[in-house]
């Protein structure tokens, strides 16, 4: 069995941190065997190389090795990359094509992002884990197929399995063993012998002088979240070795290559919410709902009033036109639920007035007098109104509208209802 030093030489694997080892370990142990390993990490940590050093140290080192990425390949087409099809199977299927899984017979796939995979694929790959039968796209005929399976995915499985979108049964098929890999942020004292690494390539690559990072640049450097990881600290490395003229880096060099973590967007821990986070968009709800029942309470008022009085709304109640439409002052508003909640018409009679409560709503009486002329229903003083409104505007429906207080679309429908 070959050591861990070896395969870290081997497949240029940079740092000593324990739990990196302790990946490696992990892999040289299975690598022998036929069992499903799942790699978890988040994305940027190198998991690619895992089910390399698992192939190269197996029986099947001979065989093909076929690394796929599942989140790249489209949901439409996956199948037929993995199990192939049979000719005429779908639109542009002009010919008979192998799939990963036969083209692979003998040796191992590694499922990049396994995590992305349609559920209908995940039925299709559970079946091949378990007894190596498969059927292309497009055809009756199962298949045998002997290919070792290690999978990688940066997403949480079992928040995944949670909310449907991976299957329970394929996941324990698929994590055997687990092996996880550690974040950078995790392997402090690894990240400056990756950042010379990758400072010593460039400098061969593009033939300059390797970059060196000052004391303080260094403890930045250690002390920085890197949330891409190992990517994010190679594309920042050939950054700087490539537009600084100056091999000497310093603190206030390297910052200016790097994005401020306080711009880093938040992230949630755990992907669940607490009963108390329940509770307060229930209260929100709820104060959204009752704010816009006394809405419509007010406006059904300042209806009632217009149609009663035939004037105009801004000569009826201001405090009520307040409420309803704002204030352009931004005065506060009135609290009319102190008040008492009664509409009163004046007369050279007593004023007469009753209240009435029922569950829903209230809807107040004013009181009637009589007249000289005979009081109209409300349809009739509402027609009456548009006509005078009509009338006095010459036809204009936008003045006739501001002038009733309506919007010019209400206005336009009530024409058409009451055949003006």
């Amino acid at each position: 069995m070959e050591s861990i030093q070896s395969i870290k030489q081997r497949f240029e694997i940079i740092g000593n941190d324990p739990k990196l080892n302790r990946a490696i370990e992990k892999a040289i142990q299975v690598a022998p065997t036929d069992i499903s390993v799942l790699v978890v990490g988040e994305s940027g940590v190198g998991k690619e190389s895992i089910p390399r050093i698992i192939h190269s140290l197996s029986h099947r080192k001979h065989g093909k090795y076929i690394a796929v990425n599942c989140g790249a390949i489209p949901e439409g087409t996956i199948d037929s990359e993995l199990f192939g099809h049979e000719k005429g199977a779908f639109t542009g299927a002009t010919n008979t094509r192998e799939g990963y899984f036969e083209v692979a017979d003998g040796g191992t796939i590694f499922l990049d992002e396994v995590g992305e995979l349609p559920l209908t694929t995940q039925v299709r790959l559970l079946r091949v884990l378990e007894n190596g039968e498969f059927i292309k796209v497009g055809s009756s005929q199962v298949q045998k197929t002997n290919v070792r399976i290690v999978a990688a995915t940066n997403v949480n499985m079992f928040d995944a399995i949670e909310k449907g979108k991976f299957r329970e049964d394929l996941y324990y098929r698929l994590s055997t063993v687990d092996i996880p890999l550690p974040a950078l942020r995790e392997r402090k004292e690894d990240i400056h012998l990756l950042f010379r690494k990758f400072a010593a390539d460039f400098a061969h690559k593009y033939k300059m002088p390797p970059i060196k990072l000052s004391d303080e640049a260094i403890s930045f450097l250690q002390k920085y979240r890197w949330s891409g990881n190992i990517r994010q600290l190679r594309n920042v490395a050939e950054q700087i070795s490539v537009l600084e003229t100056h091999r000497d880096i310093s603190l206030a060099t390297l910052q200016s290559y790097l994005p401020s973590e306080s711009s880093n967007l938040p992230s949630v821990i755990g992907g669940k919410k607490s009963d108390s986070d329940f509770a307060t968009e229930r209260d929100i709800l709820y104060k959204v709902l009752f704010d816009m029942k006394s809405d419509l309470n007010d406006l059904k008022k300042l209806t009632l009033e217009l149609m009663k009085n035939g004037a105009k709304v801004q000569d009826i109640n201001p405090s009520l036109i307040q409420k309803v439409y704002g204030s352009k002052d931004n005065e506060s508003e009135i609290d009319y639920e102190e008040e008492p909640r009664r509409n009163v018409i004046p007369t050279t009679n007593q004023s007469q007035q009753e209240e009435f409560d029922d569950e829903e709503d209230q809807n107040y009486l004013v009181a009637e007098t009589v007249e000289e002329e005979e009081v109209l229903k409300l349809e009739q003083k509402e027609i009456e109104l548009i006509k005078k409104s009509l009338e006095r505007h010459k036809g204009k429906r936008k003045a006739a509208a501001d002038e009733l207080g309506i919007s010019e679309r209400t206005l336009y429908r009530k024409i058409k209802q009451f055949d003006l």
